[in-house]
């Protein structure tokens, strides 16, 4: 690293650290509000250290498990919830709530676009032979987002002309670029869905969103959302998993799903993990804080830069993810690389683009967490397709993203991407 662009990467962050220090404030004033409300849940269900146990084998009669449903149901404002360790994924949490509630011949909407790449195969729009919606019967559609990213509410009710059992919304961008959804935008959209068919259920892939806002998707109508336990609500330590919350007969659907009509919620044993999955949710609020913080930094730092980012510094977030349009492939790639030179993990290994199961496209992935493809931890990806975006999400420690991004900006200059000559 040659002195110049040192001193210069050390200049453009110190000016994107002052940029976001009213915004900082402001991040990491809203951590009480939400550790609040997880305390209390803790108190209302009288937790301790016996239910940090678990029982062996089919798990039946698990109090943990059980204490640990209704904890995150409180958090979550849900009526219900079911959080488990063999959820492999968000997507795996998701799909078992589609596959536990629809049916065949049920038409299925997505409000908010295509959705998530791992979805597509799930659903039926991409790939074959493997047991999608599609091959089971039902319907998908989609409605189209408007030109701006912003979701088409005029054209909801022709969307909707068709009997329909249930509306996806995805809350987060995905890898598109948009505005990712505000609750109360969720909240709207659930109105108008319900106004127009009562009867219809509205199903929310919260990933990346949870403890964001003050309100969650079930608190505005939502009848049942999913995410994961290696983003938001694992505060960084839970090892695996994920969750389901919302109408207490739809998470039992979806638990049929996860292990057997009959079984259900009642089944599957927590390896005597549950303490982290306690813990983690205890130290969630500080977490989805600091990574909302390595948001503003990346936006900040790469805005000065003169790129386009969304959301912008300052900007409403509903959501953990920050988007860098860099709009070809070598500097998407060198970014990753100084992340992943400056993670905990790995920090020796070259992120090169490659195949990723459930992926339309090669990604490129800066991912040295301490849980294998926790996005809670500083990490960053895209897709090698146009326009060639960085998706930045999570963050331990604003401090690790200092570092990450004054790696990543001599980089960029040493590549001629930006800074001095």
């Amino acid at each position: 690293m040659s002195a110049p662009h040192q001193a210069w990467a050390a200049d453009q962050l110190a000016a994107a650290l002052e940029r976001i220090t009213p915004v900082a404030r402001e991040r990491r004033a809203g951590v009480k509000l939400r550790l609040e409300r997880v305390l209390e849940a803790f108190r209302a269900e009288r937790l301790g250290v016996h239910h940090f146990a678990s029982v062996s084998g089919y798990g039946h009669g698990d109090l943990g498990r059980e204490v640990l449903d209704r904890v995150f149901a409180q958090v979550l404002q849900a009526e219900a919830a079911a959080v488990r360790l063999q959820f492999v994924s968000g997507t795996h949490a998701i799909a078992s709530a589609l596959y536990g509630v629809l049916r065949p011949g049920d038409r299925l909407l997505a409000l908010t676009g295509r959705p998530y790449d791992t979805l597509e195969e799930v659903i039926g729009i991409r790939g074959s032979g493997q047991g999608s919606l599609a091959e089971f019967g039902i319907v998908y559609d989609e409605l189209d987002l408007l030109a701006d990213g912003g979701v088409d509410e005029a054209g909801i009710a022709g969307a909707l002309a068709l009997p329909t059992r249930m509306v996806l919304i995805q809350r987060s961008c995905g890898y598109s670029w948009r505005p990712s959804l505000t609750v109360a935008q969720i909240g709207r959209l659930v109105e108008r869905v319900k106004t127009i068919q009562p009867d219809c259920l509205v199903f929310v892939d919260n990933c990346y969103g949870e403890l964001v806002e003050l309100q969650e998707p079930t608190a505005v109508g939502a009848d049942l959302m999913a995410g994961s336990l290696i983003k938001n609500l694992g505060g960084t330590i839970a090892p695996t998993g994920g969750y389901v919350a919302g109408r207490a007969e739809m998470v039992e659907q979806a638990c049929c799903r996860l292990t057997a009509p009959g079984i259900g919620s009642e089944g599957g044993t927590g390896f005597d993990l549950h303490r982290l999955l306690f813990q983690g949710l205890f130290l969630a609020p500080q977490m989805v804080s600091e990574a909302l913080l390595c948001a503003e930094l990346t936006a900040a730092v790469f805005e000065g830069l003169g790129y386009a980012v969304k959301p912008l510094v300052g900007g409403v977030r509903s959501d953990v993810i920050q988007a860098v349009r860099f709009g070809s492939p070598e500097p998407l790639k060198a970014v990753c690389r100084a992340f992943q030179a400056c993670s905990p993990v790995g920090s020796y290994l070259d992120p090169v683009p490659a195949p990723m199961p459930g992926y339309a496209s090669e990604l490129v992935m800066a991912g040295g967490t301490f849980i294998d493809g926790s996005t809670s931890e500083f990490s960053a990806d895209g897709p090698l397709r146009e326009p060639y975006v960085l998706y930045a999400q999570g963050g331990t420690t604003a401090a690790h993203a200092e570092l990450a991004l004054e790696r990543a900006l001599v980089a960029m200059a040493e590549g001629g991407w930006c800074g001095p000559v």
